[in-house]
C-alpha cells in the first residue's frame, strides 16, 4: 500500500514539472464548464489511457510498439483540430464535414452549448495517449519493477495511481482556473479572446508534443526541479515504515546490552535472510547470524550499470580501510540485463574491477525483495546488532556514507575513536566521477522495451531484421543506420558497416556493447563530429577511434577533453553481429 501512496504523491507533483506545460491547455479548455460532465470524464480518460498505453511500452512488441505510435498520430490530429476550432470558427468550415462535427463537439465550450461527456473523455483519451511525464525516481521505480518482473497487475495499477495524482492536481488547477476566466470575462468582456488564447495554446502545446520538447528538454528541466522533492517523500515514507514495523523488535534486541558509545543514527529495519543467491564469490554463503557484531554494508549494483560503476572504488576503498575494524562489505550482483545473469560475466568483472570482498550472485532477485529495494546502486548501512540504520540510493554523498561507516564502527566498539579520515580513491576511465555541472543528456536504452529519443525515419521495426538510416539529428535524438534486428534489450547488427550516431552533450559518453552469441570480437571505428576523436578519446579506444567489442560489458567512448560542447558521436562496426544496449554520460 506505500508504494501506491507514493506513487499517487509523485503524481500530484507534476504540476509542478515543467514536462506537464505541454497538456494544460487542453486541460483548461474545460474550465468553467460542469465538473461531472466535463472535466471529470475528460481527467478519467486521461488516467486510463496513460496507464494502459504505459503498461502497452512494458510489456513491449511489435505490436505495443505500433499501437502506441499510432494512437500518437490520431491525437496530434485530435487535438490539432481541436486547437483550429477554439481559435476559429471560421477556418472550420473549410474542413470536410466530419471533421467540423468531431472540432464543434471539442470546441462547444465557445459556443456557449452544454457539456459533452463523450467530447470530454475524448478529449482525454487524447490528452493520455500523448501526456509524456518525466520519469523521475518514483515513476522510475514503478517502471524499473515492469522491467524485472514483467507488466502485471499491480504496474498498471501503480501507473494508474500515478496518473490519478496527476489528475487531482489538474483537477484543482482547472477549478480555480474556471473562477478566473468567469472573473476575466465579467470585468474585461473577453471571453471570444480567452476562446482564441486557448486554442494557440493548445496549437502550441502539439507543436511541442509533436516535436518531441515535452520528452526531451522540458524532461531535462523537469528532472532538476522535481527529483529531489520525490527521492525526499520517497526517503521519508521508506524511513517511517521501517521504523512503524521494526524498531520495537530491534529495541528489544538491545535489551541489556549498554554501550558506552551510541550512535544518534535512527533504527530503518532489520537486516533481512540473505538467501536465495545462485551463487557466492569471495566466500562462502554468508547468514545474519555469522554477521552478528559485524557492521556490514550491502551494496546493491550491477556491473554494466555506470552509476554503480562510478560508486565501486569507494566500496573497494571502505572494505580495504575498515575490514581490520570489523566492517563486512557484501555487494548483492541484481541484474538489469540478461547478459548480467551469466556468471562467467560476473566473475569477469569483479575481477576487472578488483573487488575482493563476498559478492552474492542474486539473479533471481530474492535479496533484492528481502531488503524491498528499487535502486542500483544501493547502500544500507547494518550495525553490529543486524539493524539497519542508514541507506543511500545513487551515487554521491561519499562523506556522509564513510562517516556513518565510522559511528557504527565506533558503536559496535563501545568507544569514539579516532576516524582516520575520508577516503580519497583514484578513479580512472569510466570509474571517474561524472560532470553534472555539463552534463545535458541522459540514459538511452536502445532496445525497443525501454528506448527513447529514436529518430531513424523507418521507425521500430520490432524483432525482425530492417534497413535503417539516420538524418539530422537534434540533441539527445539518435538513430541507427545499416541492417539491424531491434530486439526487447538490444539492437544486434546483421551486417558489417552499420552505425548508431547520437547527438550529446556530456564530458563522457558510454555505450554497452557485447560481441554476440558467438563470442566473435567485433571492431569498431569511433568519429566525433566526423572526425577521430584525437584527445577526447575514451578509455576502450585510441586517438583514431579504433577499438574492439571483445566482452559484453560498458565501454568508455568519448571522454571531452577541452570545452565540453554539444557533439556528434558515430561508431561504425566493421563487422556483424554486435549487440548495443544502453547509452550513459558523465
Amino acid at each position: 500500500m506505500i508504494l501506491f501512496t507514493i506513487a499517487y504523491l509523485a503524481g500530484v507533483l507534476t504540476i509542478v514539472s515543467p514536462c506537464i506545460l505541454p497538456v494544460l491547455p487542453f486541460v483548461f479548455s474545460r474550465a468553467g464548464q460542469p465538473f461531472a460532465r466535463s472535466i471529470l470524464p475528460m481527467l478519467f480518460g486521461k488516467v486510463v489511457t496513460f496507464a494502459g498505453v504505459a503498461t502497452l511500452a512494458a510489456i513491449g512488441g511489435d505490436w505495443a510498439v505500433q499501437a502506441n505510435e499510432a494512437g500518437r498520430y490520431a491525437a496530434i490530429a485530435v487535438l490539432a483540430v481541436f486547437g483550429v476550432m477554439l481559435l476559429s470558427p471560421q477556418v472550420a468550415a473549410v474542413v470536410t464535414r466530419p471533421v467540423v462535427a468531431l472540432g464543434n463537439r471539442l470546441s462547444q465550450r465557445a459556443a456557449g452549448q452544454r457539456a459533452s461527456v463523450g467530447a470530454s473523455l475524448l478529449l482525454g483519451v487524447a490528452t493520455g495517449l500523448l501526456w509524456a511525464p518525466c520519469a523521475g525516481p518514483i515513476l522510475g521505480l514503478v517502471l524499473t519493477g515492469a522491467a524485472l518482473h514483467g507488466a502485471n497487475v499491480e504496474t498498471t495499477l501503480l501507473l494508474t495511481a500515478y496518473a490519478a495524482g496527476a489528475a487531482t492536481s489538474l483537477a484543482l488547477a482547472v477549478l480555480a482556473g474556471g473562477r478566473m476566466f468567469a472573473a476575466m470575462k465579467r470585468s474585461l468582456g473577453v471571453g471570444e479572446r480567452l476562446r482564441q488564447g486557448l486554442g494557440v495554446a493548445v496549437l502550441a502545446g502539439v507543436a511541442a508534443i509533436a516535436l518531441g520538447l515535452d520528452t526531451g528538454l522540458l524532461a531535462r528541466l523537469s528532472y532538476a526541479g522535481t527529483t529531489n522533492l520525490e527521492q525526499s517523500l520517497l526517503n521519508r515514507l521508506r524511513t517511517d515504515t521501517y521504523a512503524a514495523t521494526t524498531v520495537d523488535r530491534a529495541a528489544s534486541a538491545a535489551d541489556g546490552q549498554p554501550q558506552a558509545y551510541r550512535s544518534s543514527l535512527p533504527v530503518e529495519g532489520i537486516l533481512p535472510p540473505l538467501d536465495g543467491a545462485v551463487e557466492w564469490l569471495n566466500s562462502e554463503p554468508l547468514t545474519v547470524e555469522q554477521l552478528r557484531g559485524k557492521v556490514v554494508l550491502v551494496d546493491f549494483w550491477t556491473y554494466s550499470c555506470i552509476n554503480c560503476i562510478r560508486t565501486v572504488p569507494y566500496v573497494r576503498a571502505w572494505a580495504e580501510k575498515y575490514r581490520d575494524q570489523g566492517l563486512v562489505v557484501i555487494g548483492v550482483h541484481a541484474p538489469e540485463f540478461a547478459f548480467e545473469k551469466r556468471i562467467d560475466n560476473v566473475k569477469r568483472a569483479v575481477r576487472d574491477f578488483k573487488i575482493g570482498y563476498p559478492v552474492a550472485i542474486d539473479n533471481d532477485f530474492a535479496i533484492w525483495r528481502a531488503f524491498g529495494n528499487s535502486y542500483w546502486p544501493a547502500h544500507y548501512f547494518i550495525d553490529a546488532e543486524g539493524r539497519i540504520r542508514h541507506h543511500h540510493f545513487g551515487e554521491g554523498d561519499y562523506e556522509e556514507s564513510e562517516r556513518v561507516i565510522q559511528e557504527l564502527l565506533a558503536e559496535a566498539a563501545g568507544s569514539r575513536g579516532n576516524d582516520g579520515g575520508i577516503v580519497k580513491p583514484e578513479a580512472k576511465g569510466a570509474e571517474s566521477a561524472p560532470d553534472f555541472a555539463n552534463l545535458q543528456s541522459g540514459e538511452d536504452y536502445v532496445g525497443y522495451m525501454r528506448a527513447g529519443n529514436f529518430v531513424s525515419p523507418e521507425g521500430v521495426s520490432a524483432d525482425e531484421a530492417r534497413d535503417y538510416s539516420v538524418g539530422e539529428l537534434r540533441l539527445n535524438q539518435w538513430g541507427l543506420a545499416g541492417n539491424w534486428t531491434v530486439g526487447p534489450e538490444q539492437a544486434t547488427l546483421n551486417r558489417a558497416g552499420g552505425t548508431i550516431t547520437y547527438r550529446f552533450s556530456a564530458r563522457d559518453l558510454h555505450l554497452v556493447l557485447g560481441p554476440g552469441a558467438d563470442g566473435r570480437k567485433v571492431r569498431f571505428q569511433v568519429k566525433v563530429d566526423g572526425v577521430a576523436p584525437g584527445p577526447d578519446h575514451g578509455s576502450d579506444i585510441d586517438a583514431d577511434g579504433d577499438g574492439t567489442v571483445s566482452e559484453t560489458r560498458l565501454y568508455q567512448l568519448v571522454r571531452q577533453s577541452g570545452e565540453v560542447r554539444e557533439r556528434t558521436f558515430e561508431i561504425r562496426f566493421l563487422d556483424p553481429d554486435v549487440e548495443a544496449f544502453v547509452f550513459t554520460f558523465g
